[in-house]
């Protein structure tokens, strides 16, 4: 019986971020490019397709697939200011992520 109520301590919420963060970071460029992206913006550096391509040795397409992925997942963020999107890591769903990862442990 402990075990169910371990299970019940996470709720559901918790479990979508968790497998929804958990997939879109399954892939090695995908870390990779959230990390390109998350360097960029704490140090206030906008970042657009074109950087992320710049930067990687993937072609456009693929970069664009990955981006998908991260975006759908919630952990990217999108805007578009003019014919330019830009991509910003949303720090509340990474935190929900890393809160609800904690709860492992427990």
């Amino acid at each position: 019986m402990r075990l169910r109520k371990e299970l019940e301590e996470m709720m559901e919420d918790e479990i979508l971020v968790t497998a929804q963060v958990s997939d879109a970071l399954a892939h090695p460029a995908r870390i990779k490019i959230f990390r390109y992206i998350y360097k960029c913006n704490r140090s206030f550096t906008k970042v657009c397709n074109k950087d992320i391509v710049e930067a990687f040795p993937y072609s456009q397409a693929t970069i664009s697939q990955h981006i998908k992925k991260l975006t759908t997942s919630g952990l990217v963020q999108v805007k578009k200011e003019d014919k330019f999107s830009y991509y910003f890591i949303n720090l509340g769903i990474l935190a929900k992520y890393m809160d609800a990862v904690k709860k492992f442990d427990d």
